[in-house]
């Protein structure tokens, strides 16, 4: 398969990178480079083309969204734990 090649994605996602690369060219960006990111964007938000094998198809999304969740919930704690030790602090002076 020649690089470039888009015979690897589903219709549903070249109609996605149709789509964004519009909303680029609208923008004033070349076609070439809305074209370019439009490919970025779809490759980002569903793990690129069609994958073979059994359980691949969303294998890389839960993955992804999963370690964003996890860090997102570990930050939040964090920040309530030093909010409550701030809070029941006392001034000794």
């Amino acid at each position: 398969m020649p690089r470039g090649d888009k015979s690897a994605y589903t219709d549903k996602q070249k109609r996605q990178a149709e789509h964004i690369e519009e909303g680029y060219e609208r923008r004033g960006i070349s076609a070439k480079t809305a074209a370019r990111r439009a490919w970025a964007t779809v490759n980002k938000e569903s793990g690129g083309g069609k994958k073979s094998g059994s359980g691949r198809k969303g294998a890389a999304k839960k993955a992804s969204g999963a370690k964003t969740a996890k860090k997102a919930a570990k930050k939040t704690a964090t920040a309530r734990k030093s909010t409550a030790r701030k809070s029941t602090r006392k001034k000794s002076r």
